[in-house]
Order: structure tokens, then sequence, then C-alpha cells
């Protein structure tokens, strides 16, 4: 079965692995579709990612001397669906021939506990495709939860890729008024068929002078560009005792974050928004695993239409290609995506 290895940086490769033997309380799931992240992964192609470098002490929660994880990096993935080709026979749910989405890595084929499943079957006239979205769309609603949004306030939201993008229009949903800010035209226009009030070219000059224009400043900004410049104007462009949710995966040293100006004066509060858990003020009503479900019951309802967001479907074995494509054109590719239909 076909599965996509890093190697090491900006090295990647398509080999076979033999299928995972079927144990009790478990699904065979053969995938259709793979999603890429292009943050986290991204990190693992070009070894930025923290866990190369320093090693995560759980119980501690920090980061010391070592390393948590090491080339090469096989089957890592962000967001799969899948059908259910065979079943152990303690297992009801999901059913043979179920779609289901989940996470089990840039591979063929997987064996799932039946478990993990539970909740994640598509529902009849489904589009399987738009399952790719569940684990970047509880990704942005997690930040959204995390910036306390109510009727009316002004929110601008930094970056729109395709996190971005879903942040602003669950944004919207929740009755935010919502600027949204990216260097390309292309994303801008996506954002205001996403229902963003406004939108703002950053080539064009300073995002928070252009808030403050017309009112005091944003009630809150949502940051996931992941570049410490937009954090910055982020902080910049809310208004006294305003929040900014930090949801971006930053990356080495914060150069250009100035922490002793507006964040100072303005006595701003930054939070931060990780899909390793909710906000702690909802964590004893809410989890990832109902960030996810609650993401896809809006797309199934219509209120969020996906289906334009993936711009590359790209069979895996052109795995290299892809990655190299995103690593240096990222402005081109909003959402890629890994077909398997021709590797099984």
């Amino acid at each position: 079965m076909r599965v996509i290895t890093f190697e090491e940086p900006g090295q990647v490769s398509v080999s076979l692995e033999p299928p995972a033997e079927l144990v009790p309380g478990s699904v065979r799931v053969r995938t259709m579709y793979s999603g890429v992240s292009a943050g986290t992964e991204l990190t693992a192609y070009r070894g930025t990612n923290p866990y190369l470098n320093r090693r995560w002490d759980v119980e501690r929660r920090l980061f010391l001397d070592g390393r948590t994880h090491a080339y090469p990096l096989t089957g890592w993935g962000y967001q799969e669906v899948g059908e259910v080709v065979e079943a152990a026979p303690d297992v009801a749910e999901p059913a043979v021939g179920s779609v289901v989405w989940g996470i089990w890595g840039h591979r063929a084929e997987a064996v799932v506990p039946a478990a993990r499943l539970a909740g994640h079957v598509l529902p009849p006239g489904a589009t399987p495709l738009h399952a790719v979205f569940a684990r970047v769309g509880a990704i942005a609603l997690n930040a959204v939860h995390a910036a306390d949004i109510h009727l009316g306030d002004q929110v601008a939201v930094f970056g729109q890729g395709v996190i971005g993008l879903l942040a602003t229009r669950l944004a919207v949903l929740s009755g935010a008024r919502v600027v949204a800010a990216d260097a390309i035209p292309a994303r801008l226009e996506l954002a205001r068929q996403f229902g963003a009030a406004e939108t703002f070219d950053v080539n064009a000059g300073s995002v928070a002078e252009f808030i403050r224009k017309r009112i005091e400043g944003a009630d809150t900004a949502i940051e996931l560009s992941g570049s410490h410049l937009g954090l910055q104007e982020a902080i910049r462009t809310v208004r006294r005792g305003g929040r900014v949710v930090a949801a971006g995966f930053y990356q080495g040293d914060g150069l250009g974050l100035r922490l002793g100006e507006e964040f100072h004066h303005n006595q701003v509060q930054l939070i931060s928004s990780q899909i390793g858990g909710v906000a702690s003020w909802l964590s004893h009503r809410w989890d990832v695993e109902r960030l996810q479900r609650t993401f896809m019951e809006v797309v199934h309802r219509g209120e969020l239409d996906v289906s334009g967001l993936v711009t590359h479907l790209v069979p895996v074995d052109e795995a290299p290609a892809a990655f190299d494509l995103i690593d240096k054109h990222q402005s081109e590719v909003l959402q890629l995506v890994f077909t398997f239909e021709e590797s099984q």
C-alpha cells in the first residue's frame, strides 16, 4: 500500500508498506482523499517543526533539549476520508461500505479503531471530498470560540488561507462584522464570498490604520497567517483591552513582534489557540471531537460551502512535486488533496 514519507528536509518519497492486521475493535479503511496542511506539514517538510529539534515533555508541558521525532517521518497527514472495506467480527459500526473521515495519515489504507470513527460517518448525499476539511474546520472554529465573539463585534481575520477563510465564515455566522486581511487578491475575493464585510490587501498599507479611520479599533483579531509581522499588526488593530487570538503556527524567533508598543499601552489580551485543546473556559463543555463534528454539521447544512477551496487534486504518486509546489509557490495553492484511486 502506498504511503508518503518525509525522508529528510525537502525530500519526499512514496513507498510501499504491508497492510496492517485487522485486530478486534477495528475496521480497515481504504483512503479516498487525504488533505495536506500547508502549515504543520510544511514545517515537517522544511525541518522547522519544533518536534524535530526539541523534546516535548508531556507531563511538564515543556520543550527541552533533544528531539521528539526524527526523520524519516512516515504517514504524516492531516485529514483523511475513506471507505470502510472490512470490519472485525466484534464491530457493528461503522458498517462496511460507510464513508468515514478521520486521521490516519497519507497512506492508501489503514486499520483504525472503530471507536475513533464514531460520529464520523458521512450522511447520505454528502460529498466525500468535503470531509477533508473536518480538522482544519475545527481549528478555525476553535479560534473563533477563543475570540469569544458577540453579535455585532468588529473582528479582523489575518490570513485568508483555508483556515482563515473558514474562520471568516464562522465568525460571520457567529454575528461578527469581519474585515479579512491577506496579500493575495484571489483569497480576498473568496473572503467576500464567505461574508467578510470588508477586505484589505496588506500590501497596500496598515490594517490597523485602515480600521481605525472609522472605528476605535477591532474588538478582536484572529491571526492565522503564522507570521510574526501579522501578529504584530493584529495587536495594533484591536482597541484598548481588545483580544488577539494567535492561532497561526509561528516559526523561529519573533522578529518584528514589538511587545513594548501597542500591546503594552493598549493592554491587549493575547490568547493562544491550538487544536490540541479548547479554550480553558469552554473545556467543561467542548472538546476537539465536538469541534470537528460541529464543523461538519455546519457544512452538511449548507451554511459553509467548502466546494471551491480545493485547488489541487493530486495522485499520491506525485507527492514529491506536490510538496515542492506548496513550499516554493504557496500562494498558488489553497487546499491540496491527495487521491489514492490508482494506487490500490
